[in-house]
């Protein structure tokens, strides 16, 4: 008995420092301190470094450096793959791989399967993940109509996702307000400007100091 409350003590202790963490990488992203999130990622490992990664990639790409993200999103992977039969790593490997597809189109041919593959290992573990929606949001977002994109699937995925963002999260809760955003995008492409403002309001509800939301919102004032 007692060497199963120490494990389950354990267990407590390595979420919340995962939760710390993953929010050190959140303030850093919404940021953009690209320096902060280069350290994060050489101070953190597994899931984590994963993460940290991610974020740095997306940022280092806004700010024109393309070369960091597809290195830091190159890292990532590698750091990830040996532990996809995590669901949330699969997400966030899903989420990798949609990115490198995104800036360089020329690898769809080659991450397409690996991203579909990791989606598929997350639907079989992690069906209610909030995160695994988000991703399959971006996706509908992002690909093409031709090849299966759609923006009424990427509210619909968003909208899941929003859903299961209000069930309590004590580890790994990155996405809420990004959810929002990225359906308030879809909407805008639909042509509903309101809706879409309403969306971005939103997700500063969720996170008050959410750069990006906040940036489309002055876009639109």
């Amino acid at each position: 008995m007692k060497t199963l409350t120490i494990i389950s003590s354990l267990a407590i202790i390595s979420s919340f420092t995962q939760a710390n963490e993953i929010a050190s990488i959140d303030s850093a992203s919404n940021q953009m301190n690209i320096e902060q999130l280069t350290q994060l990622s050489q101070q953190t490992d597994g899931y984590d470094k994963g993460y940290a990664l991610y974020r740095l990639a997306i940022n280092a790409n806004i700010l024109g450096q393309k070369n960091k993200a597809l290195s830091a999103l190159q890292e990532a992977e590698s750091r990830l793959a040996s532990a996809q039969d995590d669901g949330e790593v699969a997400t966030l490997l899903a989420a990798i791989y949609g990115m490198q597809i995104g800036l360089d189109l020329t690898k769809a041919s080659s991450y397409g399967p690996k991203m579909s593959a990791a989606i598929n290992t997350a639907d079989n573990l992690v069906p209610d993940s909030p995160r695994l929606a988000l991703v399959k949001a971006i996706s509908a977002y992002s690909t093409p109509v031709e090849y299966g994109g759609s923006m009424k699937r990427a509210i619909e995925l968003s909208s899941k996702a929003i859903s299961l963002f209000e069930t309590p999260c004590d580890s790994i809760c990155w996405g809420y307000a990004e959810a929002y955003t990225w359906r308030g995008l879809a909407k805008q492409n639909l042509g509903d400007k309101q809706g879409a403002i309403s969306d971005w309001q939103a997700a500063l509800a969720v996170q008050d100091d959410y750069a990006w939301a906040n940036f489309l919102l002055k876009q639109h004032n």
